[in-house]
């Protein structure tokens, strides 16, 4: 089953090259994670008067049952993310852990504190 995908841009123009990497990222997580029931995918460029150059902060939200894992990554100090493939990439790991975290909760291999 392919799982939704909702792609929003904010502050910056539409770009059907960045959906198409998002798509693809989404399936690759999809065959390893098929209980993803929908993903939200947000782009934008944050306003920051002082500074130069443009930074991209990407959120993303994985729907699986009984949880929604959310993502946020926020342009560093660092400038890393003045390229949206690098801030959506460093997105997708966080999100690929965070399933695989909560794949081995469901399956029990993890001892939660009570």
């Amino acid at each position: 089953m392919q799982a939704p995908v909702v792609v929003t841009f904010r502050s910056m123009d539409r770009s059907p090259a960045v959906e198409q990497w998002i798509e693809s990222s989404v399936e690759q997580l999809v065959q390893s994670f098929r209980a993803i029931e929908r993903c939200s995918v947000v782009i934008e460029i944050p306003h920051r008067h002082q500074r130069q150059g443009q930074t991209f902060h990407v959120r993303i939200e994985l729907t699986v049952p009984d949880r929604v894992i959310t993502v946020s990554r926020d342009p560093g100090l660092d400038q890393a993310h003045e390229d949206v493939y690098v801030a959506l990439a460093d997105a997708f790991r966080a999100a690929r852990r965070q399933l695989q975290d909560h794949a081995h909760i469901r399956r029990g291999d993890v001892k939660l504190h009570a």
